[in-house]
């Protein structure tokens, strides 16, 4: 079950360094992939390609788009922090991303994530977070962002 941080546009800044929540899991079934290979055009066999990924791929078998683990942010993300009195939030954009892992089809993952930076903005407060997505069973991180968010007053 997921935990998540409620607060206020002014109680962010009070928040900065702290771990905000961590998600809950989701499921990356092949559907999922194929379903962001037709959305994104990219049908690297890697992803899409089940058997030839079984026979070929050093990953063992058909692996997601980094991307898509990426996207999966967002979802994560709106169950990790929920500002109160914002309007509404906007991506405002990512500083870093990297993949350490992949992310095996069928597998399951789930994000962490941290306030680092809190900044005024005219009419709301901008938060720059770290953002961990591990695997269940890996030993390391499958994705590490620093997503860029600002809330609205």
């Amino acid at each position: 079950m997921s935990t998540t941080t409620t607060t206020t546009l002014a109680g962010l800044s009070g928040l900065q360094g702290a771990e905000l929540g961590t998600s809950d899991w989701v499921d990356v079934p092949q559907e999922r992939v194929n379903r962001f290979a037709e959305a994104t055009g990219d049908h690297q066999w890697i992803h899409v390609d089940v058997e030839r990924a079984r026979a070929e791929s050093p990953f063992g078998g058909p692996i997601a788009h980094g991307y898509l683990t990426l996207s999966l942010l967002i979802p994560m993300w709106s169950q990790v922090l929920e500002v109160t009195d914002a309007t509404m939030a906007v991506n405002y954009g990512l500083n870093k991303v990297r993949f350490p892992d992949s992310v095996p089809v069928g597998s399951r993952v789930r994000m962490t994530a941290t306030l680092t930076g809190v900044t005024e903005i005219p009419g709301g407060v901008q938060v720059t977070v770290s953002a961990v997505i591990e695997r269940e069973g890996g030993d390391k991180p499958v994705c590490i962002a620093e997503p860029v968010f600002r809330f609205l007053a």
